[in-house]
């Protein structure tokens, strides 16, 4: 998608997040990649959303009223009743069964066919960005490494229109890919394989896809 129109939808995402309640509260959302970087076009969105978990007692007594409703196991423990009342079509599961909530941010900010990637974790970017290449690292999984290279735009209920703004204006300055996991820690071979790899792994993706983690 062109430049303008990337910005745009993060935008919607956005007020999305700030705006409709969410099968699980959202403490930040960051753009990184192409969108942070200032190409134009923007081959894929990439958006990261840190989850917080559910409290318990939100509506842990109605998950069996949604297993025999829609089959899915943990509604009102995992995600909320309210959202999942208002938002049924929206729910999915895991390969066990279990609603992942994820998957159901997925299902509610990005359309199948959209060339956008949703990162969620319950750990901030920052922190997930070092976990994960720490990780890559020791295991030499270098596909997995999440690009550092990102932009703040909603942090515990505050919105940033000034980051928006940058983010849309092309202000956002950032070494390359390789540079900036460098910077992090990795060496000069790791950091060029694992560029390598990650731009290996973006080019294979199509539509709309959703990655969930937790540490």
């Amino acid at each position: 998608m062109d430049r303008e129109a990337a910005v745009d939808r993060v935008e919607e995402i956005l007020d999305t997040v700030q705006n409709e309640e969410m099968p699980v509260p959202v403490r930040e959302l960051w753009v990184y990649g192409d969108a942070a970087l200032g190409l134009d076009p923007v081959e894929r969105l990439d958006v990261y959303l840190t989850k917080d978990i559910l409290m318990r007692g939100d509506d842990a007594d109605r998950a069996g009223e949604f297993e025999r409703e829609y089959g899915v196991k943990g509604v009102g423990k995992t995600v909320r009743a309210s959202w999942a009342d208002e938002h049924p079509e929206h729910l999915r599961a895991n390969d066990n069964g279990h609603v992942a909530p994820e998957k159901c941010l997925g299902a509610h900010l990005v359309d199948d066919d959209e060339p956008i990637h949703l990162e969620v974790c319950n750990a901030g970017f920052e922190d997930n960005v070092t976990q994960r290449l720490d990780g890559a690292l020791a295991t030499e999984t270098y596909e997995n490494v999440l690009d550092p290279r990102g932009v703040c735009l909603w942090a515990d209920g505050q919105r940033s229109d000034d980051a928006l703004g940058k983010l849309r204006s092309g202000e956002l300055v950032f070494p390359t890919l390789a540079e900036a996991l460098e910077m992090l820690g990795a060496d000069e071979r790791e950091a060029e394989l694992a560029a390598d790899a990650v731009k290996a792994r973006r080019e294979r993706a199509t539509g709309a896809t959703v990655r969930g983690d937790v540490v």
